[in-house]
């Protein structure tokens, strides 16, 4: 009995000894700034105006979240293919950048509740003849790689037999590659679509239908084991709804009424 109380008492004062790990949540309080991934090719979620300044939604979440933590924001300007390498190289602490919510991801990321919510369309060129997803076969289709849509898209037209999907590294490829002819359509979230028809910079882009996917729930990621930070993203989100903030920006943005960001008989 007393070799266990001895070896106890040993190792109580071990570990009262070893020094306490802070979390990233401590780390990003204690550094005094916030870096955020954002993709900045994305509009109205995230790009650059004018000045070449990062502006958009995304860009005002990283802003309004930075300010509840006390600390200064940093816009971590971050392609799609590299938002979670940007998380797990240490570049960023979290992810505003429209990540969808996927299992997979999750094996390495962990995730908010959702802060935005977003429907899928058809980007084509007025003379193709496409007017609805089922036009899509056989034809010439593109998206960006690793989004939600791009998974989607790409698992259709391999289930068709007929037609191809090209992968592109950010939107605004794709955006070229379509005016181009290199593709007749992409698959683009509803507000990229119309942001971009509406900026008149790409000639003959229509938008020509709903694509059948599912409402693409995206969240506020950070590393898997930070629970800490985690916590306080949700609370965050919560916070941002709650308070009209969410509204608020979205009305800004994108305009009209922001989508539901529950899912009905879900608890987030």
């Amino acid at each position: 009995m007393k070799l266990r109380t001895t070896a106890a008492a040993l190792l109580l004062g071990m570990i009262a000894a070893m020094p306490a790990k802070a979390d990233k949540l401590d780390d990003i309080i204690a550094s005094g700034v916030l870096r955020c991934a954002v993709v900045l090719d994305f509009p109205p979620m995230g790009s650059r105006d004018e000045k070449n300044q990062p502006v958009g939604f995304d860009v005002d979440t990283c802003n309004d979240l930075a300010k509840a933590l006390g600390v200064k924001a940093e816009i971590v300007e971050t392609p799609f293919p590299d938002r979670i390498p940007a998380l797990v190289s240490d570049r960023a602490d979290v992810g505003v950048a429209s990540t969808s919510d996927t299992l997979e991801r999750a094996k390495t990321v962990g995730f908010s509740i959702p802060y935005f919510a977003f429907k899928m369309v058809i980007l084509t060129r007025e003379e193709t003849g496409i007017n609805t997803y089922e036009n899509l076969k056989g034809k010439k289709t593109g998206s960006t790689s690793g989004t939600f849509e791009a998974i989607a898209l790409e698992k259709d037209v391999k289930a068709w037999g007929g037609g191809s999907f090209r992968p592109y590294q950010t939107q605004a490829d794709v955006f070229l590659a379509l005016s181009q002819g290199q593709i007749d359509a992409t698959v683009v979230t509803n507000t990229v679509a119309h942001a971009v028809v509406k900026s008149g910079k790409y000639k003959g882009f229509v938008v020509k239908g709903d694509a059948p996917y599912v409402t693409d729930y995206v969240s506020l990621i950070g590393l898997r084991q930070e629970q800490g930070l985690l916590n306080y993203l949700n609370l965050f989100v919560n916070q941002q709804v709650r308070t009209g903030r969410y509204k608020e920006l979205f009305e800004k943005w994108v305009g009209g009424e922001a989508p539901d960001l529950t899912v009905k008989g879900v608890y987030y």
